[in-house]
């Protein structure tokens, strides 16, 4: 599901891989896109971020930075990233503040059991910090190709 925004995203500040802190508004002039899954290292989390591995180059050329994101540490995120030799940097929301501020947090069912989990979801935000689109309930198949399209738009 997808849905046009044309809204201010408020700045954040974040540890990412590569012992980078990432503060979105310093990112202004690039576009973002944010992608939160749920955990490294699982089948769909490594299927999404070689996706975006595979289109790094594309994005580049859109001027579109891509940051994953999920609660995981960044001790894992860095193994995650060196495993999958992901081209990008992956954000450490361990205390879960930016999975609140995009609202992806969700009450999923886990061996019977109630968990709160992320909402394998992504958001495109223009080089002026404004949320265009979003995309939540991701299917991966065919995915980052509708992100990279949305990005090609915002550069037309």
């Amino acid at each position: 599901m997808t849905a046009t925004l044309l809204k201010a995203v408020d700045d954040f500040f974040a540890s990412a891989t590569s012992s980078k802190d990432i503060k979105l508004s310093a990112l202004r002039g690039s576009h973002i896109v944010l992608y939160f899954y749920p955990k490294d290292s699982t089948p769909g989390c490594v299927m999404e971020g070689q996706d975006f591995s595979a289109h790094y180059e594309d994005f580049k050329k859109e001027k579109t930075v891509i940051f994953g994101i999920s609660r995981d540490s960044l001790i894992s995120h860095e193994k995650f990233k060196a495993a999958q030799s992901f081209p990008f940097e992956l954000i450490s929301d361990k205390d879960g503040q930016l999975c609140k501020q995009f609202d992806v947090l969700k009450t999923k069912n886990s061996l019977g059991q109630q968990k709160i989990g992320v909402n394998r979801s992504t958001f495109l935000i223009n080089k002026e910090g404004i949320l265009m689109k979003e995309w939540r309930g991701v299917s991966i198949a065919g995915h980052i190709k509708e992100v990279l399209d949305a990005a090609k738009k915002l550069n037309q």
